[in-house]
């Protein structure tokens, strides 16, 4: 029971992690730059469909993760140019509706160009096995690729940290989405640093999905699902803030893990197994909502809500 229990906190740890890449472009769109951006999850699922082409076309997981990377900021950078910029004065409906729009448009070019069955990207074969690890004085085993995607969790969030929050360029970010005629009368360019906000919350979007589609199938309309959860991240953490949407995350990668997991089999020890197996999955899909209820209920504006 205590290696289950440690590895679904492991296997939590790793999404929530790769839930900070996805909340953390969003909550950098949505808090400092005041737009909905419905379409964030669309871009993570075009980054995995770039990331596994691009992979089987260079028989590497490696390049493909870079090239996919590279892929979904030139596409970033194309909406963000041709059709963001003139939704940044728009108001909230206007944004919400022509980024539904774009999810409906990104579900029917990738059926189109790479068909509806999805596609399969393997983890490099150098991580496909599993590290032992000594544990009350037996072995604990645990897939070496999660171990790099946690690794690769914790770096982008320390990075982003330290852009945000210690940097220059964080502070003309800041600085812009709070005044944006007075930055500009400083000299800063502001319309350029939104660019640059956009495109990078797109690399994330990519390599979050490359990152996962070893473990989840990449297929129309993955991003839907886990847009939601990136919404209730940012929810929880607070609107903006790059600390709230780490720790908004693990709060949701765990509950949610521990909860599919463990949740049935505590089910089973009071109610009937057909019961348990049916009440158990239900509960703990709507036990992170309830979470978001609870902590909005004390904490409106979040754990961390973001200081202008």
């Amino acid at each position: 029971m205590t290696q289950l229990i440690l590895e679904q906190a492991l296997n939590g740890l790793q999404f929530g992690l790769m839930l900070f890449l996805l909340a953390a472009g969003l909550t950098l769109v949505f808090g400092i730059m005041d737009c909905i951006n419905l379409a964030h999850g669309s871009l993570y699922m075009v980054g995995a469909y770039f990331v596994a082409a691009a992979a089987q076309a260079a028989d590497s997981f490696w390049i493909g993760l870079a090239v996919g990377v590279a892929g979904a900021a030139v596409l970033g950078l194309l909406l963000e140019v041709s059709l963001f910029r003139r939704l940044y004065r728009r108001d909230h409906l206007s944004q919400v509706l022509a980024t539904f729009a774009l999810i409906l448009i990104a579900n029917e070019a990738v059926r189109a160009i790479w068909g509806p069955a999805a596609i399969m990207l393997n983890p490099p074969e150098a991580l496909a096995g599993p590290v032992a690890f000594p544990l009350f004085g037996e072995e604990f085993f645990y897939p070496a690729y999660r171990l790099v995607i946690i690794a690769v969790g914790l770096a982008v969030a320390t990075l982003l940290y330290l852009l945000v929050a210690k940097s220059r360029v964080g502070m003309w970010v800041r600085a812009g989405a709070t005044n944006r005629e007075m930055t500009e009368a400083l000299g800063v360019n502001v319309r350029a640093l939104f660019t640059a906000v956009f495109v990078f919350g797109a690399a994330l979007c990519a390599l979050a999905g490359g990152l996962l589609g070893p473990l989840l199938a990449v297929q129309v309309g993955m991003g839907e699902s886990v847009l939601i959860l990136a919404f209730v991240v940012i929810i929880i953490g607070g609107i903006g803030s790059i600390r709230g949407a780490l720790v908004g995350s693990l709060i949701v990668g765990t509950v949610d893990t521990l909860g599919r997991a463990l949740l049935p089999t505590l089910l089973r020890a009071t109610l009937p197994a057909d019961a348990a197996a049916t009440l158990g999955p239900a509960l703990a899909s709507i036990l992170i909502y309830l979470l978001m209820a609870g902590i909005l209920f004390f904490k409106p504006q979040g754990l961390f809500p973001a200081r202008a």
